[in-house]
């Protein structure tokens, strides 16, 4: 290796886009984190943020960083991206925005659009998959530019995800890599490329081919360094760039998770249990996988929308006195919520919790709703608390033992990244629910370290990435699970948790019948 012995890995997450130096066994070198005003709302529901502000975040990170490591430039072998997924960007032919980005936490929808017609309309009506196609159509921000915004559609020459956005400012080039495609447009997830024009995805949304970008497999090279980008970043022009892949698929090969048999958690907004695999499995039929940041792989995922928000909610609503306390004396305020979960035994006295705050395409279904049972006079907010972590537990245990049974393999341990991860109670009960070995990767900034992986092998650093993610992945502190706590959790998972949702599926559909919420496509 030469002297050039460092990658950048710049990570555009929603709260904030962190600059990280990685050496080639997965050392943290430098790290700068720049705070993010994650979106802005002119309607309830809306979550938009101007393409430009993303860059010009990303160029204070960069900048930042080089002048904090002013020999950095001279040792870079190579640049990196990984950013939030199924974020939207329109721009001109000179790739200036038209209109701001539309991101993934946006929950406009289009009602009012012709259905997929023809024997893809049929063929949906047979086998029961016409709201599913209805929510696509719905969801999909395409439909809505191109029928409340006509003229920005029309002006518009690429639709790209953010991280195509931000490789064109990096690079020139309209391109993105197929680890990214991750939304709502006409891609196909099991050849791994834009899909056929036979393909039903073209009839339900205005997308043309030439309106995408060149499509580039992880850990390939998708362009250099412009001057203009060297101009605005400080990284030295012509620093070769390397496709990784979006920062879910990223964060589970950061977290060591290369075989089908580790299973990695992630504990952050939607809460997501992945596995990676080489064979074209669909966890939930007719939902497919996502691109794996390893190419010509799928990320067999499955998600619990809203789901450690729900953590974030409970502290804002109800964890004031922690909050209060932590700054008092000087300590970080999950210190004081572990606390709070040591105080209740495990199992909560029964007070059980189903995670479906949002609700799902499928499983659960679009009527879902969530719930807590078991209340009693014993119940404190500290219950409650627990209640939301074993909860979100209970969902991702559920959707390992769904991608056992339809991957035909068993996921023997988990590794748990994301923002939950750094809690040790919630680390503790993960194993206990799970029944397994539950592990911590070295470092937080798996989705960093995920991209600087796809880089090392784009470089030639690595012959593969079995031996890339070998070297640059280590575990962290591992919980083991309990026997005591295991028996009770088992019982609970099975006799409980397992019943809920079947139990409460017709009141929900009653619930949104009365109120409209959460609403039915239409």
């Amino acid at each position: 290796m030469s002297d050039k012995d460092l990658i950048l890995a710049i990570d555009n997450g929603t709260q904030s886009i962190r600059a990280l130096l990685f050496d080639a066994q997965g050392k943290l070198h430098e790290k700068v984190k720049v705070e993010l005003e994650p979106y802005f709302s002119e309607h309830p529901g809306w979550a938009e943020q101007k393409p430009e502000y993303f860059w010009d975040k990303l160029c204070e990170a960069c900048q930042t960083l080089m002048n904090k490591r002013p020999l950095a430039g001279e040792r870079l072998a190579g640049v990196t991206l990984t950013t939030q997924r199924a974020t939207v960007v329109n721009v001109n032919k000179n790739g200036a925005p038209l209109r701001p980005a539309i991101l993934w936490l946006d929950a406009r929808r289009t009602y009012g659009l012709n259905p997929v017609g023809g024997l893809w309309g049929l063929v949906f009506k047979l086998i029961g998959m016409n709201e599913t196609v209805d929510y696509f159509q719905a969801q999909a921000e395409a439909n809505w530019i191109s029928k409340h915004q006509p003229d920005i559609w029309n002006e518009t020459h690429k639709f790209l995800l953010l991280s195509g956005f931000l490789t064109h400012r990096l690079t020139g080039r309209f391109a993105d890599s197929v680890g990214s495609q991750v939304g709502y447009i006409p891609f196909d997830y099991k050849k791994l490329e834009w899909a056929k024009p036979s393909d039903w995805k073209w009839s339900a949304l205005p997308i043309q081919r030439h309106h995408l970008p060149d499509l580039v497999p992880p850990g390939e090279p998708i362009g250099e360094i412009t001057n203009a980008a060297a101009a605005a970043t400080s990284i030295p022009e012509g620093t070769p760039v390397i496709a990784a892949a979006a920062d879910k698929a990223c964060e589970v090969l950061g977290a060591g998770c290369a075989d089908p048999h580790i299973g990695c958690l992630s504990y952050g907004t939607t809460a997501t249990i992945n596995t990676i695999h080489r064979k074209y499995v669909e966890a939930i039929p007719l939902i497919p996988p996502y691109p794996a940041a390893i190419p010509d792989a799928y990320a067999l995922e499955i998600q619990i929308f809203r789901g450690y928000w729900m953590v974030s909610w409970f502290k804002r609503e109800f964890g004031m006195r922690e909050k209060k306390l932590a700054q008092e004396r000087g300590v970080e305020p999950e210190t004081l919520f572990d606390k709070l979960l040591a105080e209740v035994p495990p199992g909560c006295l029964g007070l059980t919790l189903q995670p479906y705050w949002s609700p799902g395409v499928k499983i659960p279904g679009p009527e879902a709703k969530g719930a807590i049972i078991g209340f009693g006079d014993v119940h404190t907010r500290a219950h409650i608390y627990r209640a939301i972590l074993e909860g979100l537990a209970y969902g991702l245990r559920e959707g390992k033992e769904r991608t056992e049974k339809r991957s035909k393999i068993n996921i023997r341990e988990v590794r748990v990244a994301g923002g939950g991860s750094q809690s040790d109670g919630a680390m503790q009960l993960t194993a206990d629910i799970f029944n397994l070995p539950a592990s911590r990767p070295h470092l937080y900034e798996a989705s960093g370290l995920g991209a600087a992986i796809d880089c090392a092998v784009g470089l030639g650093w690595y012959s593969d990435f079995g031996s890339a993610v070998s070297e640059m992945t280590h575990l962290g502190t591992t919980f083991e699970p309990r026997r005591e706590a295991v028996e009770i959790y088992d019982k609970l998972y099975n006799r409980v948790y397992r019943k809920m949702y079947k139990q409460l599926k017709p009141l929900y559909e009653e619930i949104r019948e009365i109120t409209g919420y959460p609403e039915a496509p239409r």
